[in-house]
C-alpha cells in the first residue's frame, strides 16, 4: 500500500497552522497541538525535519514559537512532503535504478516512473497558500434556512 505516514500528515497540519498564522507573529506548538488535536510531544518530533528543510523557523524565549521561513505561496507541498517522508518514489528502482539488475528491461518500472513523476508534479503545483484557501472554504458553513 502506498501511503503518507502519520509524520507526513501531521507535519502538513503543522505547516497549515503556521500558514494560517502567517504575518500574525509566532505560533506556539501547544496552540497547534490544541487546534489540531495532536499530542504536543509528537509534534516536537516532527519539527526538526521541517527546520532542517528550512521550511520553518523557531524562536526561543517566553514569547518564542514557530513561523514559516517563507510566504505560504512560496512553499509547495512537494517540499513539505519530501522534508517529512523523504524522496517520492513508488518503488526503490525509481529513485535508485542500481538497486535492481532488471531496471533496463523492466516494463513495469516505466509505469512506476511515470506515476512517481505525476505525484511529484501535483505536489509541486500545490502551494501551502492553496491549502490555506481550501481550509478556509471548508470552514465556511452555508446558511441553512428552515421554513
Amino acid at each position: 500500500m502506498i501511503r503518507i505516514t502519520t509524520k507526513g500528515r501531521y507535519g502538513t497540519r503543522i505547516m497549515l497552522e503556521l500558514a494560517l498564522d502567517y504575518g500574525k507573529g509566532l505560533t506556539m506548538l501547544k496552540d497547534i497541538a490544541r487546534r489540531q488535536d495532536i499530542s504536543e510531544r509528537y509534534l516536537e518530533q516532527i519539527i526538526p525535519s521541517l527546520k532542517a528543510a528550512a521550511l520553518i523557523r523557531s524562536f526561543r524565549g517566553s514569547s518564542g514559537g514557530y513561523s514559516l521561513a517563507r510566504e505560504p505561496s512560496k512553499i509547495n507541498m512537494l517540499e513539505v512532503i519530501t522534508a517529512l517522508e523523504g524522496p517520492i518514489s513508488l518503488v526503490d528502482c525509481v529513485g535508485q535504478p542500481r538497486s535492481c539488475e532488471r531496471t533496463s528491461i523492466c516494463a513495469s518500472r516505466d509505469l512506476w516512473c511515470r506515476l512517481s513523476k505525476k505525484i511529484i508534479s501535483e505536489l509541486k503545483k500545490e502551494s501551502l497558500q492553496d491549502l490555506v484557501q481550501k481550509h478556509k472554504s471548508k470552514q465556511e458553513k452555508p446558511l441553512m434556512y428552515n421554513i
